[in-house]
């Protein structure tokens, strides 16, 4: 499967110009592509005002991702700020080139932030199919909490889309590598870069890991698309070799 990874530098609190920024990058690529990734809250940056810039499942973005991956017969996903049923949800969006949406809302609200005081949290992990792949999408501050994403459902790839500062840098790669490696699966991180209206400042560091620790697409700061490729039958040739997951605990998550 081939996958392109978005890194930009969000304009604060602006879908409109967020979406022409992203549907500029994606005019610019050439090559086949069945899978792109974009940003946590891409079209907004991190805000803790989801008022300014909440949309609906049939809002302009929705609208935009779904006319694009039917136009350009690829899937498509990232997550946004949804309004729906009173609540406000940091939501991943995962729109299938037939332009079907499948979505996960984040469980692990970022409380240093105050995330929890103004989004509702999601209780419901997903593993989304498509391409002959199990793909398990999770957000940002997800990746610090194993337990919930333990490979019990025998996912082949990882997709964590993140707004995660410079300063924890270090925390971001070491734990993506640790997701890969204790799934047996490929992870994909997407990040964003610059600096957003609270002085925080990203450096990305957007990446893809294999199901061993090793980089597919090492951790690039600059703005831009990065293609990765995954081989599915290497991986599980790796899984059957080694039979680390055999040996997995089995618990529940309340």
């Amino acid at each position: 499967m081939q996958v392109i990874l978005i890194q930009a530098p969000l304009i604060w609190e602006n879908p409109k110009s967020n979406r022409n920024y992203f549907q500029a990058r994606i005019n610019e690529i050439r090559t086949e592509v069945d899978l792109i990734v974009l940003p946590e809250m891409f079209t907004s940056g991190f805000t803790m005002c989801p008022e300014n810039v909440a949309e609906s499942m049939q809002g302009e973005t929705i609208t935009w991702l779904k006319v694009l991956a039917k136009a350009r017969n690829f899937a498509i996903t990232g997550s946004l700020v949804i309004a729906e049923n009173g609540n406000f949800y940091n939501r991943l969006v995962f729109v299938f080139p037939s332009g079907e949406i499948q979505f996960y809302d984040k469980r692990h609200l970022f409380t240093l932030a105050g995330e929890d005081k103004v989004y509702t949290s999601g209780d419901q992990k997903i593993v989304i199919e498509y391409l002959g792949w199990k793909i398990c999408p999770l957000i940002c501050y997800d990746l610090r909490f194993p337990a919930f994403s333990r490979n019990s459902e025998n996912y082949d790839l990882l997709i964590y889309v993140a707004s995660w500062p410079k300063i924890r840098t270090n925390a971001w790669d070491a734990l993506l590598k640790a997701r890969a490696i204790e799934n047996m699966s490929y992870a994909i991180g997407v990040n964003r870069i610059g600096t957003d209206s609270n002085s925080y400042e990203y450096i990305g560091h957007s990446q893809a890991v294999d199901f061993l620790g090793n980089y597919v697409v090492e951790p690039e700061e600059s703005e831009g698309s990065f293609l990765v490729v995954l081989d599915k039958e290497k991986m599980l040739e790796t899984r059957q070799k080694l039979g680390f997951l055999n040996d997995r605990d089995s618990f529940e998550i309340k």
